[in-house]
């Protein structure tokens, strides 16, 4: 909405502050959904399904990582946020490394 000052100028409303923070649980479905997607799209992979999860992993990695930044989230909150993700799909990108390796 706007309104017609005394001056003539347009006071423009702003919209309330939006918060930062997400509900954990919409972070960890939100996480659970990229997860069930990446094995989703690595099962048909040429490569093979443990490499293409490999790579789609990776990319998920500096995907969140640059989400963090853009959205300037806290390294180390409170709050789950992208960095967590960032951290989780490190962790899977080892494990599934780790076995591609063993096998």
């Amino acid at each position: 909405m706007s309104a017609r000052l005394a001056d003539g100028s347009i006071a423009v409303s702003q919209a309330p502050d939006v918060p930062r923070t997400l509900n954990p649980w919409r972070v960890i479905a939100r996480f659970a959904v990229r997860v069930a997607l990446l094995v989703g799209f690595a099962a048909f992979g040429s490569v093979g399904f443990g490499r293409s999860l490999a790579v789609l992993l990776w990319m998920s990695i500096i995907l969140c990582a640059l989400a963090g930044l853009v959205r300037r989230e806290p390294l180390f909150g409170t709050a789950l946020n992208h960095w967590d993700e960032t951290a989780a799909f490190g962790a899977l990108f080892a494990l599934v490394h780790i076995a591609n390796d063993a096998f």
